[in-house]
């Protein structure tokens, strides 16, 4: 159920600061998603060197995954630690040729982790139509080219 949101002007909207409040988005999913995954003893490098590792199994190994992941951290992760917590749990394994394969109880963990993360979007999408999510986001890559950034998706 969506919460209401007090009204005001356009232009009053207009002029108030993005910085402020993708700030405070980013803290908010964020901060839901790190939760989430906290529960199964995860951070947010373990849940996307799953998902990745769930996509395309025997594709990536560290390498390559760090290479994929860099961009995302903000953290100054050690992906080598992730690796092999992910690697000491029996979540993954390794290929002859140093590729990662989910295992069953990595596929179980990542299971319900993504349970978790798809209670959280639909509570974070509530009162939102698609097509004013899908405006959102372009505003907000726009913005990004603006600023000489990266507005592919990742």
């Amino acid at each position: 159920m969506a919460t209401d949101i007090k009204k005001y002007p356009d232009e009053v909207l207009a002029e108030q600061p993005i910085g402020y409040w993708s700030g405070e988005t980013y803290r908010r999913v964020v901060g839901r998603i790190r939760a989430d995954l906290a529960t199964e003893r995860l951070a947010q490098p373990h849940w996307w060197i799953l998902n990745h590792v769930a996509g395309n199994p025997e594709e990536w190994d560290r390498t390559r995954l760090i290479h994929r992941l860099a961009r995302f951290d903000d953290l100054n992760v050690d992906f080598d630690g992730v690796f092999d917590d992910l690697l000491n749990r029996g979540w993954m394994t390794q290929t002859q040729d140093e590729t990662f394969v989910i295992t069953e109880s990595g596929e179980a963990g990542w299971t319900r982790a993504a349970d978790r993360a798809h209670r959280a979007l639909a509570q974070l999408h509530d009162g939102i139509a698609p097509h004013e999510y899908v405006a959102a986001l372009n505003v907000l890559r726009r913005m990004i080219a603006n600023l000489g950034g990266d507005a592919d998706l990742p």
